[in-house]
């Protein structure tokens, strides 16, 4: 497991993707998971990794993506999982020893200033794991180094918020019971920075990428595993652990949490449908070449 370097442009991030805030991401795979199942295999199908390829997952998280990318490449290929999380790092390594997949393995490291193997990799693969650099052109720029000549980049990101009514919308719903929250600046890290095509496109061209290609999918985004009652609960908690919500709540006292959780839950209940919370999202697949 590779230590971060000291003094990482990414440093907030590091340190808030290493808090207890986001431990859920290492240890609430399957929630998490149910909630992107439909971009994972767009993003899988768009990037088409080919048995006997090398491919970089960035941001990979506890390692589903991973796993699900050492299947398609097989035992002939090679999987190499970053993050800079150690609870997900250790919960990946974990689950892909666990599958038994021998050609993947997930490194503790900042992909901004993480000296990856000049020229070897046929694939760069993100899903929603590169839109928190502190300097995305000089961090696309290392990890281009990396791929072949003409090696295939595939990332997914979401599009702007008010297109992203799962994330938007039930922390809005609160009104007061939230502390207004800052909003990034167009050239900030967060959740919707590579919203922007024009940005995207900057981005990737600078670091020297090219035939930089955004394609647009809309997602039912699912918060609950399914109808019925306890739907809009279970949306709520999941919402409590994911999502803005938990960055608004990180000095909340135990009766603010408890205010915003039932204030989520009525939410929710307003929005439920026959088969549980289903609420839009919507995404750019990001292609491009080295």
């Amino acid at each position: 497991m590779t230590d971060q370097p000291a003094g990482s442009p990414n440093a907030r991030e590091i340190e808030y993707w290493n808090s207890a805030a986001t431990r859920s991401w290492a240890e609430r795979n399957e929630p998490i998971d149910r909630l992107f199942a439909e971009v994972t295999q767009i993003v899988l199908d768009l990037a088409s990794p080919q048995p006997g390829e090398r491919v970089i997952d960035i941001g990979c998280g506890s390692g589903t993506t991973v796993l699900a990318l050492a299947e398609r490449v097989g035992p002939g290929g090679a999987v190499l999982g970053a993050d800079i999380s150690k609870q997900s790092v250790q919960r990946a390594n974990e689950r892909i020893a666990a599958a038994g997949l021998t050609q993947a393995k997930v490194i503790l490291a900042d992909a901004s200033t993480h000296q990856f193997e000049p020229g070897s990799f046929d694939l760069l693969f993100s899903r929603f794991g590169v839109m928190f650099f502190s300097d995305p052109a000089a961090t696309f720029t290392n990890l281009r180094k990396a791929l072949k000549p003409g090696g295939r980049l595939a990332v997914a990101v979401f599009r702007a918020a008010r297109e992203n009514r799962w994330a938007r919308e039930p922390a809005a719903s609160l009104g007061d019971l939230l502390p207004p929250q800052p909003l990034p600046g167009p050239e900030e890290p967060g959740q919707f920075s590579w919203a922007d095509p024009a940005r995207v496109k900057r981005i990737l061209e600078t670091a020297g990428f090219r035939d930089v290609s955004l394609t647009p999918f809309d997602l039912d985004m699912r918060l609950s595993a399914a109808g019925g009652a306890g739907a809009a609960a279970e949306a709520a908690s999941f919402a409590m652990l994911i999502g803005p919500v938990v960055r608004a709540t990180l000095n909340a006292s135990p009766e603010q949490r408890q205010a915003v959780r039932a204030g989520l839950e009525t939410y929710f209940r307003g929005v439920e449908g026959p088969q549980g919370v289903i609420m839009p999202g919507a995404i750019w697949i990001v292609r491009a070449k080295a």
